[in-house]
């Protein structure tokens, strides 16, 4: 990619391709020049590199309302994304390279709105107090890039349950995001939009190297046809980067079913369950007349004494590894157990229903 600066706009929101578009240019661009991505997304959750998803974001609500997770190439927390978030990337040689010009040409943009950002040692900016833009940043032998989000009109409703799961007793090695209060930048100057904003930091970057290049219109015809971008694309968008390569955790899970308590820890590798360790002990509910608690709804289905059926249990641990983490891999278990426990059909239900709320 030739030119000594160069701005680019995007104009998909889709987000892999825009995540894959940045490869491309980080991966193409002559290490002599510097440049500046603009870009904005659908809604998703974009987690770092060496991230859990399952701790970082509700995948369960996010999957119900229809928002994406990507994973990006750099490190950094989670965020969300929507068309209300603008987020740049500068891209630049090693010899070039500087985070604190790239913070300088952002902060520069906000002032011109009238707004009072600072930078803060965690690399986040804020504007009294609030954050309103993080960052994050890659390095190879001959380049860096910086990007970052700069929330404009993002709906912060949506930002705070879908980055807010529920607690689980769940043990990773992953980086853990650290929340932050957050504000949008239409707060303190009313009537600004994605366009605008973008306009004010392709001026600061301009001024900036003191050259004013024609901004180049990538769009997704246009990209889909690059091999590379394609090719990129297929990986990011993929289960096995979104969700495979989340660093190795564990989870313990206990459940009080109606014919027993289960008590359930496994090891996950690469988003797979690698290890399973199941004790039950029970029956919580023993059948009428048996001097122990009944459960109304169930009382008549009650299982006879003797429960929790050691061979389910030894079934259960015996099936588990291998299973794809989350719910759809609980599923696809479950109804392969119900073909070789055809006689424990209602136990197997139970057992889906906790597992599939727990994970």
């Amino acid at each position: 990619m030739a030119g000594r600066v160069r701005v680019m706009l995007s104009h998909t929101t889709d987000p892999w391709f825009n995540l894959a578009t940045e490869d491309w240019i980080f991966r193409e661009l002559d290490p002599a020049a510097a440049a500046l991505f603009l870009w904005r997304n659908d809604p998703t959750v974009v987690i770092g590199k060496h991230q859990n998803p399952w701790i970082e974001c509700d995948i369960r609500l996010m999957e119900r309302e229809g928002v994406l997770l990507a994973r990006r190439q750099s490190g950094g927390g989670a965020v969300y994304h929507d068309p209300g978030n603008t987020n740049f990337t500068f891209l630049a040689g090693s010899d070039t390279y500087s985070v604190d010009a790239h913070f300088d040409i952002v902060l520069a943009a906000l002032a011109s709105f009238g707004i009072d950002g600072e930078r803060t040692k965690r690399n986040d900016i804020v504007v009294e107090g609030r954050k309103v833009s993080g960052n994050a940043f890659k390095h190879v032998r001959d380049r860096s890039f910086h990007h970052g989000t700069l929330l404009v009109r993002a709906d912060l409703d949506r930002l705070t349950r879908y980055l807010n799961p529920a607690k689980r007793e769940l043990v990773s090695k992953g980086i853990k995001s650290v929340r932050s209060r957050v504000a949008n930048l239409e707060e303190f100057a009313p009537g600004l939009d994605h366009e605008r904003l973008c306009t004010a930091v392709r001026d600061a970057f301009c001024a900036h190297h003191r050259e004013r290049p024609a901004p180049e219109i990538l769009d997704e015809t246009t990209l889909r046809a690059i091999p590379t971008i394609r090719e990129y694309y297929e990986k990011i968008s993929h289960w096995q980067w979104r969700f495979g390569l989340t660093p190795d955790f564990r989870q313990r899970l206990t459940g009080t079913l109606p014919w027993g308590q289960v008590r359930l820890e496994i090891s996950v590798h690469r988003g797979m369950i690698a290890t399973v360790s199941v004790d039950a002990s029970g029956p919580v509910f023993a059948p009428r007349g048996a001097g122990a608690a009944v459960e109304p709804s169930r009382a008549a289905a009650a299982p006879a004494p003797g429960a929790p059926f050691p061979e389910l249990t030894n079934l259960m641990q015996d099936t588990l590894v291998g299973i794809v983490y989350g719910r759809e891999g609980i599923r696809t278990w479950c109804a392969a157990l119900r073909r070789r426990a055809p006689d424990r059909r209602r136990e197997i239900d139970d057992v889906q229903s906790w597992l599939e709320e727990a994970l």
